[in-house]
């Protein structure tokens, strides 16, 4: 395959977007870990069920929304990395993010499960939502496993089934970004009851930390979807495709 020169224009912008997208999520990580702490309690795990609830939101900000945004991004932010390297990366990635969703998942369950007055399970749209999503996300990283780890599809398959695995992985993204939008909101509601409506600090910090969620989603998407910002192919990668050695 003749490796084709990246034109300097086609990223304009890319890096300044990146930049963003980075402060984005590391403040809505510091921000969800402040109201976990300074008004939800802390965190504990099951000697006390409602602040084991707390890793559930925590845990899935920093797995489900910012390493599952930054695992779509990999060919794009590390575009000179060889193909394989980088297929490992994301596949690696994005199982970091199934482990901290299985925690969360736990805490979230225990919460309901454990405490005098067990709370029912699955009845929120929120957690259908979420439940779809880690169900897709799951479904998704076998499934590229499969097709482009080990044992690999043929490359035609391969090349049919790509535009599928970009389509479901963003699709998976909205997904959790709209469920985490809902869980917010029902947190605030149940929590704060009829403080919500005075608007006082956790509220504005709730409505705050929801606010950036949407910035952040936002931008990822127009991020990954940008035809200009993907990576142009290397010499390299007709060998790995085609299973051949260098």
């Amino acid at each position: 395959m003749e490796q084709v020169e990246e034109p300097s224009n086609f990223l304009e912008g890319f890096k300044p977007l990146i930049i963003l997208m980075q402060i984005l999520g590391g403040t809505l990580i510091i921000l969800v870990i402040i109201w976990c702490s300074n008004y939800r309690g802390g965190f504990s795990w099951r000697s006390n069920p409602m602040l084991e609830f707390n890793w559930h939101p925590m845990l899935m900000i920093i797995g489900f929304v910012f390493l599952y945004a930054n695992g779509m991004l990999i060919y794009r932010t590390q575009r000179n990395a060889r193909k394989r390297r980088l297929k490992l990366i994301h596949g690696g990635i994005m199982l970091s993010v199934i482990v901290l969703v299985v925690i969360a998942l736990v805490a979230v369950f225990d919460s309901h499960n454990l405490v005098k007055e067990p709370i029912p399970n699955m009845y929120s749209l929120h957690s259908w939502i979420g439940l779809t999503s880690v169900i897709l996300f799951c479904c998704q990283w076998l499934a590229g496993f499969l097709s482009f780890l080990y044992p690999g599809l043929q490359v035609p398959l391969r090349a049919s089934y790509m535009p599928i695995h970009v389509y479901f992985g963003i699709a998976g993204f909205v997904g959790v970004i709209t469920s985490s939008l809902l869980g917010l909101n029902e947190k605030a509601i149940f929590s704060l009851k009829n403080n919500y409506s005075k608007l006082g600090n956790e509220a504005v910090l709730i409505n705050v930390i929801g606010l950036l969620l949407i910035l952040f989603g936002g931008l990822t998407v127009y991020l990954v979807t940008q035809e200009r910002y993907k990576r142009f192919s290397k010499p390299e990668d007709e060998s790995l495709v085609s299973g051949t050695s260098q």
